[in-house]
């Protein structure tokens, strides 16, 4: 799944961001400030996306045949969205919500095909916090060759956890004049705030529940 985990698809500038100081200028990012200090509007809501190769999948009519002829149902996952609520006490919510757009190759009569995905929450980059599957159902009527589902899943961060030391904080936003010893250094390249800054830093991933030679079949085709 990715290069252990990069994402494909990030639909927050969020706390993951906080690492580069340009990009998304609003809500949960750090930003320079006048070239002096750094303002830090920190969020505590998780960014969210999809890992390389679980946005998609394949259905073959024939398992073990997985040949172009063989394909019997592909779909892909699109328009990933969040609501995060950050003011709910000792849990951050956050609701994600896709599309799911499915293709079927034999079109003769209704068919009902109902898919696997999972939601993981992500600490730090790496460490699983939790992993919950869900499924999203496409309805293809008659003679019809797509069909579009929707699907929407809860996900929750420890707030305390997503919160920055105070000493940390005043770390990287502290203001630096031209003739600090420190005036030149960038705070976040310091190893210990980088450490405190992962540690806060969450990542919802969805994507489908793939098993292994669906996974694979993304990886190599």
């Amino acid at each position: 799944m990715m290069n252990a985990r990069r994402l494909t698809a990030t639909v927050l500038c969020t706390a993951a961001a906080l690492t580069a100081l340009s990009g998304c200028k609003s809500k949960g990012d750090i930003v320079v400030d006048e070239g002096v200090g750094i303002t830090a509007i920190r969020s505590k809501c998780p960014a969210v996306g999809i890992p390389d190769y679980t946005g998609d999948v394949t259905l073959f009519r024939t398992p073990s045949d997985r040949t172009a002829p063989n394909i019997d149902v592909v779909a892909a996952m699109t328009d990933v969205r969040t609501q995060c609520n950050e003011s709910a006490g000792e849990k951050v919510s956050a609701v994600v919500t896709f599309q799911v757009l499915g293709r079927r190759n034999d079109t003769a009569g209704a068919r009902q095909v109902t898919l696997p995905f999972f939601v993981t929450v992500l600490q730090g980059g790496s460490a699983v916090i939790s992993k919950r599957v869900g499924t999203v159902t496409l309805n293809f009527a008659d003679g019809q060759q797509r069909a579009q589902g929707t699907a929407t899943a809860n996900a929750f961060v420890d707030a305390a956890a997503a919160t920055l030391p105070a000493e940390v904080r005043e770390r990287i936003t502290r203001k630096r004049k031209a003739g600090d010893t420190d005036a030149a250094l960038d705070p976040l390249a310091d190893p210990q705030v980088k450490e405190a800054v992962a540690r806060a830093s969450f990542e919802v991933l969805v994507g489908f529940q793939l098993n292994d030679a669906q996974l694979a079949y993304n990886v190599t085709r």
